[in-house]
């Protein structure tokens, strides 16, 4: 793997969660190419530990763990096997989360008329599929770094770095659950960053702009592979006029888990999104 930079992490032990999706095992993939030790966390096992194979692959040191981050007895147990296989947590990276159809509404706006349509609209959204959709992304943070943090206490160099989303500066139409969990991550990113920075752990979030994904792909593209109108929005906002790859995330993920580059850093949301996030649309 071809890296921007490369900092030294040996002798570190990093934890990724959702590391078994697109984005989650690339950063698995960046960490291990820098020295660490990658324990891979997700509620799929197998793809997991297809990512975790290709790192020791290469040469690095990986092992996947079927883990769900909305149970803190299942992070806990995975947590022991982690001592065993690694030793103790120094890196984590909460990347669990994702939104639901059942936290979506088919029209972006409300009309007068929307009743006499066969269409899904906020009065319809279920209310378990919001639940799903803000825990797994705003939980699914919270308990990892209940659990895996208290490695990190009185311990040099240790962070946590957090994945949000463009949702959390402006919410997108149709996904509410979705937007409002990811703002919680940022607000919770600041707010763990203050309570942990006597104790020496930097806590951080990237953003990533608009990237297509499994998750994602029925927004994004017709059945045909045809764009949607939707994509067409999105790349209209983007001022760099394309989609993110994964590739795009590896600096600013190096850069915040490296303790010499960003020692007096944390706290911070870092935009990923090809200037999204800047554009008025005027």
């Amino acid at each position: 793997m071809k890296l921007p930079f490369k900092v030294n992490l040996k002798n570190k032990v990093a934890v990724v969660t959702g590391a078994g999706g697109v984005i989650c095992s690339h950063l698995a993939k960046v960490i291990a190419e820098c020295g660490a030790r990658v324990a891979l966390l997700d509620l799929n096992k197998d793809a997991a530990q297809a990512f975790a194979d290709e790192i020791n692959a290469n040469g690095g040191t990986a092992f996947a763990y079927e883990t769900n981050v909305l149970k803190k007895d299942s992070l806990e147990q995975v947590k022991e096997q982690i001592h065993k296989d690694l030793g103790l947590v120094d890196i984590l990276v909460n990347g669990a989360g994702g939104n639901n159809p059942r936290a979506t509404t088919d029209n972006e706006y409300a009309e007068l008329d929307d009743a006499k349509k066969q269409i899904k609209t906020f009065f319809d959204l279920d209310v378990s599929g919001v639940e799903f959709v803000f825990n797994l992304n705003f939980i699914g943070t919270l308990l990892p770094s209940q659990v895996f943090a208290s490695d990190m206490v009185g311990r040099k160099d240790c962070s946590i770095l957090n994945i949000s989303s463009m949702n959390a500066y402006t919410p997108l139409t149709k996904i509410p659950a979705y937007s409002g969990a990811k703002a919680a991550v940022s607000n919770f990113t600041q707010w763990l960053a203050v309570h942990f920075s006597h104790i020496g752990i930097r806590v951080n979030a990237i953003a990533p702009g608009f990237f297509s994904t499994k998750q994602n792909e029925k927004l994004l593209w017709n059945n045909d592979g045809t764009p949607t109108v939707r994509t067409g929005k999105i790349l209209s906002a983007t001022p760099m006029g394309r989609f993110g790859v994964v590739e795009d995330l590896t600096g600013a993920t190096l850069f915040l888990l490296d303790s010499k580059g960003s020692e007096f850093v944390t706290g911070v949301c870092i935009p990923i999104d090809g200037g999204f996030s800047a554009y008025s649309g005027v």
